[in-house]
């Protein structure tokens, strides 16, 4: 028997409202200020999102416990097989100093920090973002950073912040095809549209991001590479996103990006060498510029292997992320199970849609098309060429496994928490909070974006869920629809850093373990503040001349 969500179970839309809220503010409440392991947190979040669900909103238990059950495995493939490969690939090239080679190399670039930062976390980050997304920038980005000697907690929260501007157009433009294809959207006028909106933060980002590592005075001392490193990104993504499409909108940027950065390295260089890898005002030792160094030297043959492992992982990744060959390894192996008893067994009606729309529960087992089999390939290629025999391989791999083990688990629970959240109707409760301001919509439909994000740990994700309901209230308030569409994707990838399976990557990637808390608690900040910014941004466009001219209509 079909199951009707309900969006007021109440009776009251803010009595509702605070009840949907539940099973987030439990989890939040646990990581960030009860200092509780992120699995106890997130269990408890399943727990409570389990009996709002039943209790409050009247869900069927057999139903809500298959809602966790498939967000449980969404959570162990991709996400979680993303998080165990990179980690195994970075076990293998600490063990036999290949990394040690790559940190010196690097530093070969540029010994300061802040510009390290820009060049792995942002540009190579955007890189990994738009070529497969799902969680791979920040598991490579992060697991850089702390071989290269940054703290668990820079390396963590300046990871999750950089990865915030490609993320809208990220696994070659997910995001983007499917709040089109799913709503009904032309994909062409979103692209430009977040093409509109996201440059302006794609240039704001990599100064935020060293304003929150150094300060404003040390960060100050670098703009010039700031600026080319971010006005590159930004242009491109602009023209990409506008006159190509949405598929390689992050990819061009970054390659733009980095190419410029390391260019201009060639004939600047900061007058002094930030050389501290904590956080400024964070930390104990906030840092200080010293006299530059000279970095040890390596033959340019070990330097070439040592960053071939890394190279490898980059074009598979790559490989793997265009449609075409997804398309090509899923037509081999993609067996498909719907979840019976909840699969298009759970109805969301109006206002959440414009008409009644069941809602597919189909786990897909897409294991040879998942980014982390890319990597997992990438991972015995390498330790191969490490000379490594498969035994040793073996025996890593079995170590990385227990390694995680924590880590898969609080990422399994974590989705299905956001899992049982969609099944529920308790996000769209939320949703329709946002939706009642008004003419403040704009602002606060952003805010839909970025709280849906956070929600479900996907910009995709939240595309699906609120693009409908971003149509509607656009339609009814006479503003554009491609403009508030958008602005759910462009908000949304500033929920990206705080969303829970990104921070559990994040603390893994830098074996921060039970860190989680920390970690939220240092971003949060940022994630609120610049989905403010998109938002501003947004009612400009809705609302005051000239930003109205950059309305894709």
């Amino acid at each position: 028997m079909v199951w009707q969500q309900i969006y007021n179970p109440m009776g009251n839309m803010v009595l509702s409202t605070l009840l949907a809220a539940v099973p987030v503010v439990v989890m939040l409440v646990g990581l960030a200020f009860l200092h509780m392991k992120a699995h106890i947190a997130a269990g408890l979040g399943l727990l409570s999102a389990l009996i709002v669900a039943i209790v409050i909103y009247g869900m069927p238990m057999e139903m809500a416990s298959k809602a966790a059950l498939l967000g449980g495995l969404t959570g162990l493939l991709p996400i979680g097989w993303i998080v165990l490969n990179i980690i195994f690939l970075h076990q293998l090239t600490e063990q036999n100093g290949s990394f040690k080679i790559l940190q010196d190399s690097i530093a070969g670039i540029t010994e300061d920090r802040r510009l390290q930062l820009l060049l792995i976390a942002f540009a190579f980050g955007a890189f990994f973002e738009g070529a497969a997304g799902f969680g791979t920038p920040v598991a490579v980005t992060a697991a850089i950073l702390i071989g290269l000697g940054f703290t668990p907690l820079a390396a963590s929260g300046l990871s999750l912040i950089a990865n915030t501007a490609p993320v809208a157009f990220g696994a070659l433009g997910i995001p983007i095809i499917t709040l089109a294809k799913v709503h009904g959207y032309d994909v062409m006028a979103i692209s430009a549209m977040v093409g509109r909106q996201l440059p302006f933060f794609s240039f704001l980002v990599p100064f935020w991001l060293i304003w929150a590592f150094v300060g404003r005075k040390a960060m100050w001392e670098v703009w010039p590479a700031i600026f080319v490193t971010g006005i590159s990104f930004a242009v491109s993504q602009f023209y990409v996103s506008n006159y190509i499409g949405p598929e390689l909108v992050d990819v061009i940027s970054a390659l733009v990006s980095m190419t410029a950065l390391v260019l201009f390295l060639k004939v600047w260089s900061p007058k002094t060498i930030w050389k501290s890898t904590t956080l400024k005002n964070h930390e104990a030792d906030g840092g200080a510029a010293q006299a530059p160094s000279i970095p040890q030297k390596h033959p340019r043959a070990d330097v070439i292997r040592a960053w071939l492992p890394w190279i490898i992982l980059t074009v598979l990744v790559f490989i793997w992320g265009l449609p075409e060959v997804k398309a090509y390894m899923n037509g081999i192996f993609a067996p498909k199970f719907p979840i019976e008893g909840l699969h298009n067994m759970v109805e969301k009606v109006a206002p959440a849609v414009p008409v009644p729309t069941k809602e597919a529960a189909v786990y897909v087992f897409g294991l040879l098309s998942a980014s982390g089999t890319a990597i997992l390939v990438a991972a015995i290629i390498s330790g191969l060429l490490m000379k490594y025999n498969p035994i040793s391989l073996i025996v890593n791999y079995g170590k990385t496994i227990w390694l995680v083990r924590y880590s898969l688990i609080t990422i399994c629970l974590m989705l299905g928490l956001g899992t049982v959240t969609r099944y529920s109707g308790t996000d769209t409760t939320l949703g329709l909070a946002f939706a009642a301001t008004g003419a403040l919509y704009p602002f606060f439909g952003t805010l839909m974006g970025w709280l849906g994000t956070a929600l479900t740990g996907s910009d995709t994700a939240s595309n699906v869920l609120f693009g409908g309901m971003q149509k509607v209230a656009a339609d009814q308030l006479g503003l554009s629809q491609n403009l508030m569409g958008a602005a759910n994707s462009s908000g949304g990838v500033m929920g990206k850093m705080i969303d829970a399976q990104s921070i559990v990557v994040a603390s893994t990637a830098t074996r921060w373990f039970n860190h989680e808390g920390t970690i939220l608690r240092f971003v949060f900040f940022h994630s609120v503040a610049l989905a403010c910014l998109v938002g501003i941004l947004v009612t400009l466009q809705a609302y005051v001349s000239p930003f109205t001219l950059m309305v894709v209509k």
